[in-house]
């Protein structure tokens, strides 16, 4: 069944000061053939290098199980069984793994994790379907899965953290014994009550910094948040190149024409190809904001115009190298960004005629054939950031 929302997700984390490593780790996985995705968070012992390389090992054992649809109570062992021994404590990492089905059905296995807050119509959510695994072997007695599953509706929230979160403050004296789950709770309900649309970027990056207060902005242990908000859906037109025949301009034309989302168009042939179909003005603008770019132009009824294959490809470096500590300014290629990153559906309508000044072994050798570069800018906006992308090549 098909479901009518976006599934936007994010997580920020902070590490202690002189760490060089998180000891928290975030792994996620889109199973395209089957509609499916895996989010992984664990939290290995201590801190530093020990702490990142147990739960990194956790983590990924965790997603690659899950991906394969292994029995979590089978995954739990081997994890568990794989973990190097130490002679003077035993290596430790909890982990929290998020199935969303293609069907809306989500599924959340807990291993010493804090308990993840489900949030619907704005206020907390139990779901009825609340079931713990025991992890098999010997050594492992008492170690319990805490699991739930549940099929999402529009509008609801799943708020995941590391420990650091809930013992950030402990020791002060607002918070002697740390936060605490409860104060977490209250936290988000009224962050989601003054702002229902809050994004979850912006839930996450709250939370997160709430926590960086309580330690009096110096970090104490690896700090995660996830947030996961399944909203409706944001819709963009990227545009770039011209048809290969041009007897094909009509009919693009019309698909553009047609959609109701954002517009952007990248490439000075398609801009022109499109003005003069549409008899619209198409004006350069003077704002050099990037002297290694052509500066953007105006087109009535496009939120943004920009030159083809420089800017695209600085399109897919952006997004190869961007993280939560990315800033983005006011270049064409940034202003790009940005607004991929803001939308969930992405249509991209790829012309494939070559433009032959491309081809002169003049020209720097970074610059690519379109069509390389937007399969790059496809499988990282699919893969990295999670956006559902259509592609029509004409």
């Amino acid at each position: 069944m098909q479901q009518n929302y976006h599934t936007e997700i994010e997580i920020q984390q902070l590490m202690p000061k002189g760490q060089e490593v998180c000891g928290d780790v975030f792994l996620s996985r889109n199973v395209k053939e089957e509609g499916r995705t895996v989010l992984v968070l664990s939290d290995g012992a201590g801190h530093g290098i020990k702490a990142s390389v147990l739960a990194t090992l956790t983590a990924t054992m965790a997603l690659n199980y899950s991906s394969f649809h292994t029995k979590p109570e089978i995954a739990a062992k081997i994890i568990m069984d794989v973990l190097p021994v130490d002679s003077e404590k035993p290596n430790y990492a909890t982990f929290l793994v998020i199935e969303i089905e293609k069907d809306g059905l989500v599924r959340i296995i807990n291993f010493d994790n804090p308990p993840m807050i489900i949030l619907r119509k704005k206020q907390r959510f139990m779901p009825s379907n609340i079931y713990e695994l025991e992890v098999g072997g010997a050594v492992n007695r008492g170690k319990i899965l805490r699991c739930m599953e549940f099929y999402a509706q529009k509008e609801d929230r799943l708020i995941f953290f590391s420990d650091g979160i809930t013992q950030s403050g402990i020791d002060t004296f607002k918070f002697n014994m740390g936060w605490g789950h409860s104060n977490v709770v209250d936290f988000v309900l009224k962050m989601v009550e003054n702002q229902p649309e809050i994004s979850a970027t912006k839930l996450a990056r709250k939370i997160v910094n709430r926590a960086l207060t309580n330690d009096n902005y110096s970090i104490k242990d690896d700090t995660s948040c996830g947030v996961v908000y399944f909203r409706e859906p944001r819709e963009l037109m990227l545009i770039t190149g011209p048809p290969f025949y041009k007897v094909k301009d009509t009919g693009f034309i019309q698909k553009v024409k047609g959609f109701d989302g954002m517009k952007v168009v990248c490439g000075g042939t398609t801009a022109d190809i499109i003005s003069r179909e549409l008899n619209l003005k198409l004006e350069m603008v003077q704002n050099f904001s990037d002297p290694t770019l052509p500066p953007i132009s105006k087109l009535e009824g496009f939120d943004l115009v920009t030159e083809g294959i420089l800017t695209i490809s600085k399109v897919e470096e952006l997004l190869e190298n961007f993280n939560s500590d990315t800033r983005l300014h006011a270049s064409p290629a940034e202003e790009i960004v940005k607004r991929l990153l803001q939308h969930d559906i992405i249509h991209l309508i790829v012309g494939t005629r070559i433009n032959w000044a491309h081809q002169d072994p003049d020209q720097p050798v970074e610059i690519e054939i379109r069509k390389t570069v937007v399969k790059r800018i496809i499988k990282l906006l699919e893969e990295k950031f999670f956006k559902k992308v259509l592609v029509d090549y004409i």
